[in-house]
């Protein structure tokens, strides 16, 4: 495409992604967006800068689930998993 080969001559980019469904261009690094503008409108392409910004941290994945934290005197005893009733019939665990 045109429009990466001209852009991707700028000094500072780190990535360069092109939706053509919504006609955006996303450019990520410490490159002004001034000139991202300028390059592309020397090839007859109408650009507009919708946002400017620091780029977003990656999302943290969720801790996993402990099961309890044991106090240290019970590192050496074992979890027993208990099947617990109620009085409807359902029934949960209990662990001892």
């Amino acid at each position: 495409m045109e429009i990466l080969k001209t852009v991707s001559k700028l000094e500072g980019i780190d990535e360069i992604s092109v939706d053509a469904e919504k006609g955006t261009l996303t450019v990520v690094g410490e490159v002004d967006p001034v000139l991202i503008v300028k390059q592309l409108r020397k090839i007859k392409k109408g650009a507009s800068i919708d946002s400017v910004g620091p780029k977003k941290p990656p999302e943290k994945k969720p801790e996993p689930l402990k099961v309890c934290d044991l106090p240290p005197c019970c590192k050496s005893c074992q979890l027993v998993a208990v099947p617990v009733y109620d009085d409807y019939g359902y029934g949960r665990c209990s662990i001892l």
